[in-house]
């Protein structure tokens, strides 16, 4: 186990290295009664006061994954100066998408409003996420009734990076698998995209394409994704062009020589494109209020 930690230790950013350990604060309700999922973590450098917030939710199709998967991201994001929360949220088909989204939007209600006990500044807020995360942290960026329900404004959302997301418009990407399994003889999943996100009329509600609108507050977005993966790239340039019509900030990210689980797990790690690109947007979202360390 102490070779495996200092082999770790080896591998992360000088900057973290030489950084103080975050203040972690686990498994902390986000709404009552609450669910054995409805839980997130907290991640703060020691002595935090008003820093910005990232906000991560993790992957897994919607059905696994767990708050702890984060990798390097809480010393990375602490030592830059930020306080960075992992939420759990319940899972299909336990619990249906819309209550799966809600779940997110209370923990998020809950950081809007908790988060400054942490030294979190509950008006700058950057939501990220990876594989269905990446559809959630997009959909509640730009669908603002769910937020709303919270009583989080969409003018704390400072900025949105979704990774590796394959949903932004959901029925093209039902439409395209479908597609290629029936031209190859291949059949279909047994709970697949179509099945897990209900009626046709939902497929639309749960696409994030459908709600974005000029003049609605929506943060900018700096969408990361997989270039050799066809699927997650012409997802990522269609919600990118949606975005752009819309007159919102917009940057997409082909990340080459990378896979779905790598491009996750290296943000961070100090020759990555992905990061290098993160941190370049993080820079022009905080530039303004010089609060990012380099």
């Amino acid at each position: 186990m102490k070779r495996l930690l200092l082999l770790a230790t080896a591998l992360l950013p000088a900057a973290f290295a030489a950084d103080p350990q975050p203040r972690v604060t686990s498994n902390i309700p986000y709404t009552q009664p609450a669910h054995e999922r409805q839980v997130l973590d907290v991640y703060a450098p020691p002595g935090a006061k008003n820093l910005p917030v990232v906000f991560w939710i993790h992957g897994g199709g919607w059905q696994t994954g767990d708050k702890t998967s984060v990798q390097l991201k809480p010393q990375i994001f602490v030592s830059k100066g930020f306080v960075f929360v992992s939420t759990n949220h319940r899972l299909l088909p336990s619990v249906d998408m819309g209550t799966l989204v809600h779940d997110v939007a209370k923990s998020l209600g809950w950081v809007h409003k908790n988060i400054a006990k942490h030294g979190g500044d509950p008006t700058r807020i950057l939501v990220m996420g990876h594989s269905s995360g990446a559809q959630l942290a997009a959909l509640i960026c730009t669908d603002d009734r769910y937020l709303q329900a919270e009583g989080v404004p969409f003018s704390a959302l400072k900025a949105c990076v979704p990774v590796d997301g394959d949903t932004y418009d959901l029925p093209a990407m039902i439409a395209t698998g479908e597609t290629r399994r029936r031209l190859h003889g291949q059949p279909e999943p047994k709970y697949g995209h179509r099945l897990k996100f209900g009626t046709e009329a939902q497929h639309r509600d749960f696409s994030v394409v459908t709600h974005v609108a000029a003049n609605k507050n929506i943060p900018p977005f700096l969408i990361l994704h997989v270039a050799e993966q066809p699927d997650n790239t012409a997802q990522a340039q269609r919600l990118g062009a949606v975005l752009k019509a819309a007159g919102i900030s917009v940057k997409v990210f082909g990340a080459r020589e990378t896979s779905h689980s790598k491009i996750n797990a290296n943000l961070g790690l100090p020759d990555d494109p992905a990061t290098k690109e993160l941190y370049s947007f993080l820079d022009t979202v905080w530039s303004a209020s010089g609060r990012t360390k380099k």
